[in-house]
């Protein structure tokens, strides 16, 4: 499972490509955007979107946790950011409301968790994973938290695949995080109850992302222009201003408002035309 092939490719901080072989940063490619209001409160802050700040981001994930390594840790209990779509869906399945997410996870591929503290390990860490190398030690840890790996010979992410086994494994409350549109209009027609939570949307085209929000429950915003504009204007709540997040449906509703309920945080709620934009939103918006 691993040695010469071992590369992980992710699309992160602004939507750049970012190369990782044998514990370290090799490539990083130019961001799509200048700067990002979320990632200027990273653990690792990014104050501005250039190579040499996104590959010193990506460098303290692989000390801090892991990342992309045999070392990789898969459980977290912290929240990252309060309306993260780990956050959203680690904390549906703590009430009861989720009992199986699909994520991609950088070491594994697909995988189908069923702890809250592993999709918030797994999901809250991860952005934008477009191919891995699977290693045993982080497939174990995810078996030996009750979890799934879907492919665990190759690492194949395919979120459809993932979503089938999980049903076939007899789950009836499942969410699936998705960044491609395909993907989650597959998802929909093939099984129409599953959660679906957009993610990774930046760059997204117009067609594209009309074609996302019309499959997805939930879907996070990132530095789309077109999200904003097309979700915001269909959505039933939005959570968040600089970097939003919208429910599209009324299962997405009730797990925001539900998560908003049980916070213990000040909450503004005000009936009003959406999107409402605030604050500094990621520049530009594409």
């Amino acid at each position: 499972m691993t040695g010469q092939n071992d590369e992980h490719i992710i699309e992160a901080n602004g939507r750049a490509r970012i190369i990782i072989r044998n514990g370290d940063v090799v490539e990083v490619g130019e961001p799509l955007i200048r700067n990002c209001p979320l990632a200027q409160r990273f653990a690792h802050p990014i104050p501005e979107m250039n190579k040499e700040h996104i590959a010193a981001n990506i460098r303290y994930r692989i000390a801090a946790f892991g990342m992309c390594t045999p070392d990789r840790q898969v459980e977290d209990d912290r929240e990252f950011v309060g309306f993260g779509a780990s956050e959203i869906l680690s904390f549906g399945m703590k009430m009861g409301l989720i009992d199986a997410v699909v994520l991609a996870c950088d070491g594994a591929g697909t995988v189908i968790v069923t702890r809250p503290s592993m999709v918030q390990g797994i999901g809250g860490r991860m952005s934008g994973l477009v191919s891995t190398t699977p290693y045993s030690s982080v497939i174990s840890r995810i078996k030996a938290g009750g979890g799934i790996v879907l492919d665990p010979e190759d690492g194949t992410m395919d979120q459809v695949a993932g979503v089938a086994r999980a049903v076939e494994e007899g789950f009836t409350w499942i969410a699936v995080t998705v960044a491609l549109p395909e993907d989650a209009l597959a998802i929909r027609r093939m099984f129409p109850d599953v959660m679906i939570v957009s993610v990774h949307v930046t760059g997204l085209s117009y067609d594209e992302s009309q074609a996302l929000v019309a499959a997805s429950d939930l879907v996070t915003a990132c530095a789309s222009g077109h999200i904003r504009e097309i979700a915001g204007k269909k959505a039933l709540v939005q959570a968040g201003v600089s970097v939003p997040v919208f429910a599209m449906t009324k299962k997405g509703k009730e797990l925001l408002i539900e998560k908003i309920r049980q916070s213990d945080d000040p909450v503004l709620i005000k009936p009003t035309k959406l999107p409402s934009l605030g604050g500094s939103q990621p520049e530009p918006l594409i």
